[in-house]
């Protein structure tokens, strides 16, 4: 089993990545908060990886951060959820919001995220809301969480992806200015974007 993966990133998409390790190149499978924490193409990357065995193939799927792995691991326990599902649910919500929300059996907002009914929402607290309550890991990510946890996740994606720390800062600043109590990562993510294109 593949625990992790260091090499350079050769590619990168929304998806996936490539990442070449001694001449090899890995193909694996990411959600969108990992995508946008991703370093410049050519640069050195390390990502936690779940190696999912099937019947015709073997499918790696990669993560940046011990919490998004975990929750990735909690998640494909849950029955009817698989890989792919999981991916996407951890592409909808970051992985501390997911854990606020399983924590404090927030249906509606779970529900919010795309691919995931009812029934599926419900299973999730059902069977993690324990789980994530009492893991070191998610513990641990929950200590200092909030928005301004958020705005230190989005800070060092910014400064990954080149920009200095003095401009991501005074983007930071004005998203903070003009943003409202229910923000993601995402969403920060895109308002600093924009920030940043004006210049």
């Amino acid at each position: 089993m593949i625990a992790h993966i260091h090499g350079k990133l050769v590619s990168k998409s929304f998806e996936s990545v490539i990442v070449d390790v001694g001449g090899v190149g890995y193909k694996v499978f990411i959600p969108l908060t990992t995508y946008y924490k991703l370093p410049d193409i050519h640069q050195t990357v390390l990502l936690m990886v779940y190696t999912h065995h099937r019947e015709d193939a073997i499918q790696l799927y990669g993560f940046l951060t011990a919490v998004e792995k975990e929750m990735f691991h909690f998640l494909i326990s849950v029955s009817g959820v698989g890989p792919r599902l999981a991916r996407n649910i951890l592409s909808g919500i970051d992985a501390k919001e997911l854990i606020e929300a399983l924590a404090g059996g927030d249906l509606a907002r779970i529900k919010c995220v795309p691919g995931v009914g009812s029934k599926t929402a419900e299973r999730l607290i059902l069977e993690l809301r324990e789980k994530v309550q009492t893991s070191q890991v998610a513990g641990e990510s929950m200590k200092g969480n909030g928005k301004e946890g958020l705005f230190k996740d989005v800070l060092s994606a910014l400064i990954n992806l080149g920009y200095k720390q003095q401009q991501a800062d005074s983007a930071l600043s004005e998203v903070k200015r003009n943003s409202g109590d229910e923000m993601s990562f995402e969403v920060i993510f895109k308002m600093a974007l924009k920030v940043l294109a004006k210049g």
